[in-house]
């Protein structure tokens, strides 16, 4: 084991390294995205036991699981729209695993989200963060910290209107300019989805799904805790299952930090 690797083993036995779990429980009462009746939705989760220490299995338990792949907290490979299909290791079992794993750069908009649930953040929220924390570094992980993971209920998760679903997201400049001036990974959010509640309705629909995904990077979606991260100093792994052709996957996002 090399010195480096060594040091790291150390510094989490000696807890100068804390182990952040990013990721939300995933189970029947996981929410789910809407989406209007004209589209297929994605099901809810559903967990059968295939043997419980019973006559199925005398000596051990398992279970059955049945769900969208992106369900709950979950990784969206460039595949998974439209702009990214034709892209080249573009699913979750041809992606190079060195790309789950990148420094995290925690945005927090929490004051603005409270004031208005809409919030898109825009290239001069960026611009303001860069200058108190510096530019946001090649193959990182830009996460959106909202404080939409403390909403308790489906109903207030989901927070959806009759004029559709009010989630905060990313102004489709500050996309443009992650994605490709930046070059990050990809973005990292706490609500259900990586585009704002009201995306569906921006022209074009979906600005962040579209950009992202067009230029290869990632999604990650319905993270939690990121009020434990600092603004920079953490590394986050994201890696979702080996899916083959997978658009994407439930996934477990860990970081490791301060």
């Amino acid at each position: 084991m090399s010195t480096l690797l060594q040091q790291l083993v150390a510094e989490l036995d000696a807890g100068r390294l804390r182990v952040i779990d990013l990721t939300q429980p995933l189970g029947p009462d996981t929410p789910v995205i809407g989406l209007p009746p004209i589209f297929a939705p994605s099901p809810g989760v559903t967990i059968d036991v295939i043997s419980k220490y019973d006559d199925k299995g005398p000596a051990w338990y398992w279970n059955t699981i049945h769900m969208g792949e992106h369900t709950g907290t979950h990784f969206d490979a460039p595949v998974h729209w439209v702009t990214g299909k034709d892209l080249p290791n573009n699913t979750c079992d041809t992606i190079e695993p060195r790309r789950f794993v990148g420094p995290a750069c925690v945005i927090d908009i929490t004051r603005e989200v409270e004031a208005n649930p809409d919030y898109l953040l825009t290239p001069q929220d960026l611009e303001r963060w860069e200058k108190a924390n510096g530019r946001v570094p090649k193959n990182a992980w830009v996460l959106l910290r909202t404080g939409w993971s403390t909403r308790k209920t489906t109903k207030e998760f989901l927070n959806v209107g009759e004029d559709g679903p009010h989630a905060p997201g990313f102004h489709q400049d500050t996309s443009r300019i992650l994605a490709h001036d930046r070059d990050v990974l990809g973005v990292g959010v706490e609500t259900i989805g990586t585009d704002a509640g009201q995306a569906g309705r921006f022209d074009p629909p979906f600005p962040n799904h579209s950009t992202m995904h067009g230029a290869g990077k990632f999604g990650l979606a319905s993270l939690c805790n990121l009020e434990q991260l600092p603004a920079v100093g953490a590394v986050v792994i994201a890696a979702p299952l080996k899916l083959v052709h997978g658009s994407g996957s439930p996934l477990r996002v860990i970081a490791i930090a301060p």
